[in-house]
């Protein structure tokens, strides 16, 4: 299984509000879409009072495919570049940082 992780900052004037209502209700249904998928999870900031400093993102998309031909099929799809189109609509393109992984879990606490 591989993980392709988008890091990425709102787009300049849109609040955090909309940011959020939009990635989830508009954008998260439209890369829902995209063939071969098999998780899409998306992590919005948390802002806590007293920490340091602000977040570095916004949010955090991962995007889960069962191995790299799985995700370049994938990214040859319709579904693919709608929704790269649609990202101008709410995030800030020049902010956005970009990695594929794989995961390799280190501990994983017993379930209760």
């Amino acid at each position: 299984m591989v993980k392709l992780i988008y890091c990425f900052r709102r787009r300049p004037g849109m609040s955090e509000e909309a940011f959020a209502a939009y990635w989830a209700e508009v954008h998260g249904p439209i890369g829902a879409r995209i063939p071969r998928l098999r998780r899409l999870v998306q992590s919005r900031a948390v802002r806590v009072p007293g920490d340091a400093r602000p977040p570095d993102f916004d949010g955090v998309a991962e995007l889960w495919f069962d191995d790299v031909p799985a995700l370049l099929r994938a990214r040859a799809s319709e579904e693919w570049r709608r929704s790269g189109l649609d990202e101008a609509n709410f995030l800030d393109p020049a902010s956005t940082a970009y990695l594929l992984s794989e995961e390799r879990t280190v501990f994983e606490a017993p379930v209760a």
